[in-house]
């Protein structure tokens, strides 16, 4: 077999590797989401008035000044969940005006739920400990814990935007399903190019790779949750030593989850699409640096998982994109024959995987409401995603450029 025919197979092989592909992706999603649980609609069980217990919610929060103010509009404006609950942000030494932003949206903005206001409180957290080593939100939470005493605390992200209603529902089936830590799943809000290139790649991995059903089987060792809405019951999270235990764990959420669920207590992970919004990265550099630090770590440290799955996603996503131009000039350029008719069929692959790609996203449409912008980018999205894998590994194992808005996570 000469050159020409080995590079035609090649191409051949590849067109149609990324169609099978992108089509199990979706028969996947489409079964897995089919019995996912989810978010209760809003319960009858208590008569629709706050249930008889206390809630704390943490906002830890770091140089989120683009985030707060609109993420506590949301929190302090939610539907009141329980008899007694009060709001904390935990100011992790901002270098912008988090903090003033954060005291200024406590005093001025007004409860307009039909329960009484939330206590409101902005605390600062303080220098990290010299000589030891606390990454990410874990010490701002950990800080936090010395203000609470409610019988639940929930912990949600600057960058989460929640329904009116979405706190009491999630409490509400927290309680009634006795739940020691309940997550929910947010819908990805896409706010600059990058995130619409890469945010639809993503919420499909994370839809199909993370076994919801088996995170919330007693019996499965599997344990699963989301960072940016984790409520626990105080008692669970204090015995299974919170985020204090987690100091230099960088993917905290998937730690806390095992903790829970290993030592015994009850998890539960639902979807809860129509109640929480996450907005993750306001531009290429945020999103490069944010992936980068969870994309090895996510795949469970293993440096095989995390450039095959680099792989693939390249495969599928890219491949359909490069391959039709270049295959249309083949077809172009080659005399009538059986090569040529190879090409023809590359051709076709390559728009079959276009509109698979297009279907991906009416998908998610249905699904996510996340709308068709700027779909036929995915093909640069798989780009940025290959490049994210190796970029990811480096820096994990060598600490080079491993940061988050900008601190460091290897030391």
């Amino acid at each position: 077999m000469d050159a020409s025919w080995l590079i035609t197979a090649f191409f051949l092989i590849s067109a149609s590797a990324a169609a099978l592909g992108l089509v199990t992706l979706l028969i996947g999603l489409q079964r897995t989401f089919a019995t996912a649980p989810e978010l209760d609609a809003e319960s009858t069980d208590y008569g629709g008035d706050p249930i008889d217990t206390s809630l704390t919610v943490v906002i830890p929060a770091f140089n989120e000044a683009a985030n707060i103010e609109a993420c506590l509009r949301t929190v302090l404006t939610s539907a009141s969940p329980c008899q007694q609950w009060k709001v904390l942000v935990v100011d992790d030494e901002s270098s912008d005006a988090t903090l003033a932003i954060a005291r200024a949206e406590m005093s001025q903005l007004e409860c307009k739920s039909s329960g009484e206001n939330p206590e409101g409180q902005v605390i600062a957290a303080g220098p990290r400990p010299e000589g030891e080593r606390w990454v990410g939100k874990n010490w701002a939470c950990s800080q936090a814990m010395h203000e609470v005493s409610s019988g639940w605390v929930l912990f949600i992200d600057a960058d989460v935007r929640l329904a009116p209603d979405a706190i009491r529902r999630a409490l509400h089936q927290a309680t009634r399903e006795e739940a020691d830590l309940f997550s929910l799943a947010p819908r990805l809000v896409c706010s600059c190019l990058a995130e619409w290139m890469v945010q639809p790649i993503m919420a499909s991995l994370l839809g199909l790779g993370f076994p919801i059903q088996e995170t919330n089987e007693p019996d499965s060792s599997v344990a699963f949750a989301a960072g940016p809405f984790m409520l626990f019951r105080r008692e669970a999270y204090e015995a299974i030593g919170g985020h204090r235990a987690l100091a230099a764990e960088v993917v905290e959420d998937l730690a806390l989850a095992r903790r829970i669920k290993h030592g015994g207590y009850r998890l539960r992970y639902r979807l809860g699409l129509d109640a929480v919004e996450l907005h993750m990265y306001a531009s290429f550099s945020a999103l490069w640096e944010g992936w980068s630090k969870n994309w090895f770590l996510g795949l469970d440290g293993s440096i095989l998982k995390a450039l095959s799955a680099g792989g693939v996603v390249l495969l599928m996503f890219s491949t359909p994109w490069l391959v039709v131009p270049g295959a249309l000039v083949m077809d172009r350029l080659l005399p009538a024959g059986p090569l040529q008719t190879c090409w023809q069929a590359i051709t076709v692959l390559g728009l079959v995987g276009i509109g698979l790609q297009l279907g991906l996203r009416l998908w998610t449409l249905k699904r996510f409401a996340l709308p068709l912008k700027h779909w036929w980018l995915m093909g640069a999205g798989g780009l940025i995603v290959a490049g994210l894998a190796p970029t990811s590994v480096w820096r994990s194992l060598t600490g080079q450029g491993w940061t988050w808005k900008g601190r460091s996570l290897s030391s």
